[in-house]
């Protein structure tokens, strides 16, 4: 069988943001509530947060820097390659795709009985009408306070004269506001007060905790941000 030679490339490449845009997401979101009372707390938040952490930290030497990269390349390739031979297959390569798919899959079954959950407030095991109702009601409202804050934020931005910035994405953008002595690397001291800082804004009436509407808002300004970049970066290529 053809083998095909993968090789991990040391060249120098950016530090990634998606770690940070992960470990925010879960620290406000609801596999952060241990207690499953509904609500994250701060400490559940942090303790959502070191768990990321520490699976990020890839090398373990307590901060997230391009050689967790490649140490995570490496354990991929390491994990892939199951007979050990410094080489993969093609049939070995499938699998390792099946694999990542079937992890896909687990993620998105999970996200939606997470939502049936929020859905089902009476806890029958099914969704009446006038849960569904409410449901709808709840994201139009949900939608129409995101609409008002990106209203805001485009104010801001018209103000200050920055815009959606081609190429950026929320990750780097996280990455670039954890690391704020710009050094590439990103300290645990750094992600800490990152993480500190996405609660509270998730937190929006500051009560310390961060509720199912509050993710779910925080969620739909999100997506408004988004879209609203989109059609930015189209007006600058029609300009």
């Amino acid at each position: 069988m053809r083998k095909l030679t993968l090789t991990l490339s040391a060249a120098a490449l950016a530090l990634g943001g998606a770690g940070i845009a992960v470990a925010a997401h879960h620290a406000g979101g609801h596999s952060a509530d241990a207690n499953g009372d509904g609500v994250v707390s701060l400490e559940e938040a942090k303790a959502k947060a070191n768990e990321r952490f520490a699976k990020m930290d890839a090398n373990g030497d307590g901060q997230l820097d391009q050689s967790d990269r490649e140490a995570k390349r490496a354990a991929r390739f390491a994990a892939a390659d199951t007979d050990g031979n410094g080489e993969l297959t093609a049939a070995e390569m499938t699998a390792a795709r099946e694999a990542r798919r079937a992890e896909r899959s687990e993620r998105r079954a999970a996200k939606q009985a997470e939502r049936f959950e929020r859905m089902d407030t009476d806890g029958s095991g099914g969704i009446s009408e006038a849960e569904m109702l409410a449901a709808l009601e709840a994201r139009s409202e949900r939608r129409g306070e995101a609409r008002g804050e990106r209203r805001g934020k485009r104010g801001e931005m018209r103000r200050s004269g920055r815009g959606g910035g081609k190429g950026k994405n929320r990750a780097m953008r996280m990455l670039k506001q954890a690391d704020t002595n710009n050094d590439q690397i990103v300290t645990r001291a750094e992600f800490d007060t990152a993480m500190e800082a996405r609660f509270a804004k998730v937190d929006t009436d500051g009560s310390g905790t961060i509720t199912a509407e509050e993710r779910e808002a925080a969620k739909e300004a999100r997506k408004a941000a988004r879209t609203e970049r989109r059609g930015q970066r189209r007006g600058n290529r029609g300009a």
